[in-house]
C-alpha cells in the first residue's frame, strides 16, 4: 500500500471514483512537487482528470483534508503531549491576473489569498501533521466581511475540540507574537483550559495592581540559563545561544469577566556575538511553572515553532504553489489542500528521519521506493531487511544533491524534495525493466 492510499485511502468525496482520484494525485504531486500539474500528472488524460477535480464545485477542500486530519489525531493519540502551532502565510498570485476571487495582500497591488494552518508536532520535533486550516481572500479596505483575528480564536477551540477526545494526550496551542490576544485567553479560560497555550508576548500589558508587564517581568530573579543551538537560516550562520531565564506569575484585569491569570518567561541573550543581535523572547502560558527545568522546556517548545517556518516554506519553494495555475479561488483552496498533505510529507521525512533514525524506513516509504533507492545507491539488490530511516532519507537526500560530509548534518528540506522526486522516476524506470524483462530486481 502506498503512502497515499494509508494517509487518504478513507476519504469520502461521494463517489468512489473521487476518492480513488485523490489518492491518485496525492501520488503525483508527492513525486514530483516542484513541477507543474500538467509535469506531475505525466500525461493529457491524467493531466484532464486532475483539472476536473480541483474544478469540481461541489466538492469542499475540507473533504480533501478530512482523512489526512483523521491520521493526524490518530498519531498524535500515541504521545502524552502534542504542540499545536500556527501560523498565517500570505500565497502571492500578482503574477497571475486572471485567477478570480483573489483579494489584496499587504500592499494593494498585490493580490492573492491567505492560508493558516495547524500542525500537529511532538515536544522531539516530529511533525505528525495538520489539524486544522484557514483559507481566505482580504477584502478591499473598509469592506472586511469579518475579523481576521477571530482565526487565532477559532484556531484554540478547534484544538480545544480535539484535546476533549484524546485525555491521554495533552495539547499545546502555540503562537508567535500576532496571537498574543486577549480574547484568545478569556475564552481558553471560559473553556477551563482543555487544552494548554503557549504564546510570544507582543503587548506590553498593564497588571491588575497597575504596574506593567514587561517591567514587572525585568524585576522577576534570574532563575538559571538555557542553552541551544540557534541553526542556519539563510546568510545566518548557526550559532551556540545562551539565555538567562527569569519567570513569575501575573493577573491581568477583568475585561467584562474575571480576571486572568498568567506566567510569563523572560529568557534573553545577555551577551551575544558582535555584529549579532541579542535573541529575546517574553512567553505567556496559563500553565503554572515552578522551576527553571519548566521554563527551559517551555522555551523548547516555543523553538519548535520554527517548523511552521520551514512547513511554508516547502509549500511555497518546495511545491511552488505560488505558481498554480487554476481559474478560481475555488479551485485553488482544493489543490491547496492536496499540497498541504504533501508539504506535510516532506518534513516528516525530516524530521522523523532526524528524530527517530533507527525506524524501518518502511514506516514512510513503500518497499518499491526504499528497494529502487538502494538499487540506485547502493548498485546492489536490497537487502532482505529494509535499512534504517536514518540511513534512507541520507540516500534520498543525496539524490538531491545532500553530500553527507562529517559537518553537514542532517539533510535538510530542500535536498529531500529533490531527491524524492528523483527517487520516483527511479521506481518508474525499476518497475518498466521488471515488466520488460521479468527480472527480479528485489531481495538479495
Amino acid at each position: 500500500m502506498s503512502w497515499a492510499e494509508e494517509e487518504l485511502g478513507s476519504a469520502d468525496l461521494g463517489d468512489a471514483r473521487m476518492s480513488r482520484r485523490l489518492v491518485r494525485l496525492a501520488e503525483d504531486l508527492s513525486a514530483n512537487p516542484t513541477a507543474s500539474i500538467p509535469q506531475a500528472c505525466q500525461g493529457w488524460a491524467e493531466t484532464k482528470a486532475a483539472y476536473r477535480f480541483f474544478s469540481r464545485e461541489e466538492l469542499d477542500w475540507r473533504d480533501i483534508l478530512q482523512p489526512h486530519w483523521e491520521r493526524t489525531e490518530g498519531r498524535m493519540r500515541a504521545c502524552p503531549r502534542v504542540l499545536c502551532p500556527q501560523d498565517s502565510a500570505e500565497l502571492d498570485f500578482t503574477t497571475q491576473p486572471g485567477i478570480e476571487r483573489l483579494g489584496r495582500l499587504s500592499y494593494e497591488s498585490q493580490h492573492g489569498m491567505f492560508i493558516h494552518p495547524t500542525l500537529a508536532i511532538t515536544p522531539e520535533g516530529v511533525m505528525l501533521g495538520t489539524l486544522d486550516a484557514w483559507m481566505w481572500k482580504r477584502e478591499p479596505k473598509g469592506e472586511a466581511l469579518f475579523k481576521e483575528s477571530i482565526r487565532w480564536v477559532e484556531g484554540y477551540e478547534r484544538v480545544a475540540e480535539i484535546a476533549a477526545e484524546m485525555p491521554a494526550t495533552r495539547l499545546v496551542y502555540m503562537a508567535d507574537r500576532e496571537g498574543d490576544i486577549r480574547a484568545l485567553m478569556e475564552r481558553a479560560a471560559e473553556l477551563g483550559h482543555p487544552a494548554d497555550w503557549l504564546i510570544r508576548c507582543l503587548h506590553n500589558r498593564t497588571l491588575a495592581d497597575g504596574g506593567k508587564l514587561w517591567a514587572e517581568l525585568e524585576q522577576a530573579p534570574v532563575l538559571g540559563q538555557v542553552q541551544f543551538t540557534l541553526p542556519r537560516d539563510g546568510a545566518r550562520k548557526a550559532r551556540t545561544v545562551v539565555q538567562t531565564v527569569r519567570m513569575a506569575r501575573f493577573e491581568l484585569p477583568p475585561r467584562g469577566g474575571k480576571p486572568l491569570q498568567v506566567t510569563a518567561i523572560l529568557a534573553r541573550e545577555e551577551q551575544p556575538p558582535e555584529g549579532e543581535q541579542p535573541v529575546e523572547w517574553r512567553l505567556l502560558t496559563n500553565e503554572v511553572l515552578a522551576s527553571l527545568e519548566q521554563c527551559c522546556e517551555r522555551i523548547d517548545w516555543y523553538r519548535r515553532r520554527w517548523l511552521a517556518e520551514i512547513f511554508f516554506r516547502i509549500l511555497k519553494s518546495g511545491c511552488r504553489v505560488e505558481a498554480l495555475q487554476l481559474g478560481t479561488r475555488e479551485r485553488l483552496e482544493r489543490a491547496l489542500a492536496l499540497y498541504l498533505i504533501v508539504a506535510w510529507r516532506i518534513l516528516a521525512l525530516v524530521t522523523l528521519g532526524r528524530e527517530c533514525p533507527e525506524l524501518s524506513c518502511e514506516v514512510v516509504f513503500a518497499p518499491e521506493e526504499w528497494q529502487a533507492a538502494w538499487i540506485v545507491a547502493r548498485r546492489e539488490r536490497p537487502p532482505t531487511t529494509p535499512p534504517t530511516l536514518g540511513e534512507m532519507t541520507r540516500i534520498v537526500a543525496g539524490f538531491g544533491g545532500f553530500l553527507g560530509r562529517k559537518g553537514d548534518g542532517h539533510p535538510g528540506p530542500k535536498a529531500l524534495w529533490a531527491g524524492m522526486q528523483k527517487l520516483m522516476d527511479y521506481v518508474d524506470s525499476i518497475h518498466s525493466l521488471r515488466e520488460a524483462f521479468d527480472l527480479d530486481l528485489t531481495y538479495g
